[in-house]
């Protein structure tokens, strides 16, 4: 709730899309800016998908009753589960955004209700009417609280009440931030914390600490132990979402991707477009190869520790944005909400403290995005600072030239143009873009 409130603050103050990356221009950290911009394209998004997949095909096996010999055997089928569905998601994107997938996130959302609604009155049935409470007795017995154990942990409960800054990737789409903002979130997380810690007291009355523990779908569990035949309706009811929600994140990622190449921050030939079917195809493609790749990365802990270590430094760097702001009393919106001034920094002090936790206990997890963010200050320096490679003429042309070659094979493998946008429309336009857009395009 902290974070949440400190987000509303930023959303209210710098009305502008793009939620920390908006934050990091207007205060002109452009290299921080552009490296956290690495890091969402390539690491973030990429990852989403990744767990998002993995948790498909956990829900798919279970509803199926699939058995393997070895363990290596249903790695590989989850593998090719997951990837089945993000390229079938692909194609549908590729033509039918309007009809198919947009009215298909309504069936999703019915499903993600009814999986929710059968979860809690399930436990409560049980807790109230039955009287089953001896799991919650010694719950906390043979824990382990060592330093890493525990921001794992906290990064996969983070993860699963994610989302309470999605209103500031849109702010100039809200109508009054004043009223909306503050209003989204103490309804939208109020109702998730609710579902959430009703849907755990079900869990605890129904399944004991060792059967959650050891089990990939805890909802499938629950369904198996107390649901009779209706069992087979929960894995099914959960893979629906799943589906749902991979969408809205290839939506989501593909068009952060196809934004940050039409402005020049990426290969242009990235953002082509089909204008027909107003789809990215490319930027499409090319999320779903990296998401495919870091599927590789490990297993579904290790995906979220990633993707959470990433998306914790970020804040805690806008964290930083905001307080420099507040210390230069840089000029922002003026029915900006304020809050305390303890409140960013406690943020940051939780932001920072996972983090640093995390490079101590993990390296190795932290490495992947330590190095992708390092990459992302290198390439800002490399190729657009005004000094270095952009005012270099012969890297002028040779990056034109490869880049035209680029965008004529994406315009005919994926039948689309190349969105050059307009620097007034781009938040990214005011830097100079690594890759101009090609003078002449594939008829």
């Amino acid at each position: 709730m902290i974070g949440a409130f400190v987000y509303v603050e930023l959303g209210t103050s710098i009305r502008k899309n793009g939620s920390d990356f908006a934050y990091f221009y207007y205060a002109k950290w452009y290299p921080i800016a552009f490296a956290f911009m690495a890091v969402g394209c390539i690491m973030t998004y990429p990852l989403s998908t990744a767990i998002q997949a993995e948790t498909f095909s956990e829900y798919f096996i279970k509803g199926l009753k699939i058995q393997f010999q070895n363990s290596n055997h249903e790695n590989i089928a989850k593998k090719l589960i997951g990837f089945s569905l993000i390229w079938l998601l692909m194609y549908l994107n590729f033509f039918s955004i309007k009809t198919v997938v947009s009215r298909f996130q309504i069936v999703a959302t019915g499903a993600k209700i009814l999986a929710m609604v059968i979860v809690i009155c399930t436990g409560f049935y049980f807790l109230i009417f039955k009287g089953e409470t001896q799991h919650f007795e010694n719950m906390f017995e043979n824990s382990t609280y060592a330093p890493g154990k525990l921001v794992s942990a906290m990064f996969a409960g983070l993860f699963s009440y994610d989302g309470w800054d999605i209103l500031n990737y849109g702010t100039e789409e809200i109508e009054n931030p004043r009223r909306t903002m503050p209003l989204a979130i103490v309804i939208g997380m109020s109702m998730i914390a609710i579902f959430y810690v009703t849907i755990n007291i079900s869990y605890f009355t129904v399944l004991t600490i060792t059967q959650i523990q050891s089990s990939d779908a805890v909802a499938v569990s629950l369904a198996q132990a107390k649901l009779g035949n209706f069992q087979y309706v929960m894995p099914f009811a959960i893979c629906i979402l799943m589906v749902g929600t991979l969408n809205s994140t290839l939506f989501t990622a593909s068009r952060y991707l196809h934004a940050a190449a039409r402005a020049g921050n990426l290969p242009s030939f990235i953002s082509c477009t089909n204008k027909y079917h107003d789809s990215p195809r490319t930027a499409l493609f090319f999320h779903i190869l990296l998401a495919m790749a870091f599927s590789f990365a490990g297993n579904l802990d290790q995906l979220i520790n990633y993707e959470a270590f990433a998306e914790w430094a970020q804040r805690a760097f806008t964290m930083l944005a905001l307080l420099y702001i507040r210390y230069l009393h840089k000029p922002v919106h003026p029915d900006a909400i304020r809050t305390p001034i303890i409140m960013p920094i406690l943020f940051f002090v939780i932001c920072a403290s996972l983090v640093g936790v995390n490079i101590a206990e993990n390296f190795q997890i932290s490495a992947v995005g330590l190095g992708i963010l390092l990459c992302g200050f290198i390439s800002f320096y490399t190729f657009i600072w005004e000094r270095s490679l952009p005012s270099v003429v012969w890297y002028q042309r040779v990056s034109t030239f490869v880049n035209e070659k680029l965008a004529v094979v994406a315009q005919v493998l994926f039948n689309g143009m190349i969105d050059r946008g307009t620097s007034e429309e781009d938040e990214f336009a005011e830097y100079e873009p690594i890759f101009p857009n090609p003078s002449t395009s594939a008829e």
